[in-house]
């Protein structure tokens, strides 16, 4: 299996996705009025944007912290691949 576009963000966002979709179904399905389901589910979609925005908000303070050692790591990986494939010809 290829971990191609498989970051620990990508990972997180597609499981919270897919809770919210069950539980999006979970109260379709659900014996409740129509009103009241209605609220849930406009609950609920606030409640994930609120979840969102705090995501994002740690993506950003992440990447504030930690962004000059992530580009440094991987200029030195460039410099390292471009090494080697020198090496090679």
């Amino acid at each position: 299996m290829s971990d191609k576009g498989s970051s620990p963000g990508t990972v997180l966002a597609a499981f919270v996705v897919g809770a919210l979709a069950g539980a999006a179904v979970a109260l379709l399905f659900a014996p409740a009025s129509g009103e009241e389901t209605r609220r849930k589910l406009a609950q609920k979609a606030r409640d994930a944007k609120r979840r969102a925005d705090e995501l994002a908000q740690d993506g950003r303070e992440f990447i504030e912290r930690h962004g000059e050692t992530v580009a440094a790591a991987i200029n030195r990986g460039r410099e390292a691949f471009d090494a080697s494939r020198k090496e090679t010809l």
